[in-house]
């Protein structure tokens, strides 16, 4: 567990984010699902944030990241969203006539820090999740 560094900073920042489809609609299933996950995970490799455990399940996202400090985490989800919205729309046209509202994720999201509880309290409590919900899956890769 040792902390990343920049030129001028090491840190270990740890974050559980949780956001969910609007009106959390089970649409996260099949390619629909591998293509949101490959947004994401382009989408951290750009930002230079680090996924170290991540969920999908048919409704919402449970990530946990870690974020550098020169990014504000509400920029980090408005890009993972931003994007994973954007390209699943265009790749899946079904997706935006779905309903009469606008939006592919709802506006808000969780998110907490880690602060002195270790990793592998929130990688059980995610391995947990997967084994209470069997339509979630363990999408994203793991990267070290």
């Amino acid at each position: 567990m040792c902390p990343a560094s920049s030129s001028h900073a090491r840190h270990h920042h740890r974050y559980h984010i949780v956001f969910s489809t609007k009106y959390r609609s089970p649409i996260l299933t099949g390619r629909v699902r591998d293509r949101v996950g490959e947004s994401i995970v382009q989408t951290c490799d750009e930002l230079g944030v680090r996924i170290i455990r991540s969920v999908l399940s048919t409704d919402h996202a449970h990530l946990y990241l870690d974020i550098p400090p020169r990014l504000a985490i509400s920029e980090v989800v408005q890009r993972l969203k931003g994007r994973a919205s954007r390209e699943a729309r265009r790749d899946f046209p079904e997706l935006a006539q779905r309903d009469r509202f606008p939006g592919f994720w709802s506006r808000g999201f969780y998110s907490a820090s880690s602060g002195y509880v270790t990793e592998a309290v929130v990688e059980r409590y995610l391995e947990h999740h997967v084994e209470r919900d069997p339509s979630s899956s363990a999408l994203l890769v793991k990267q070290q």
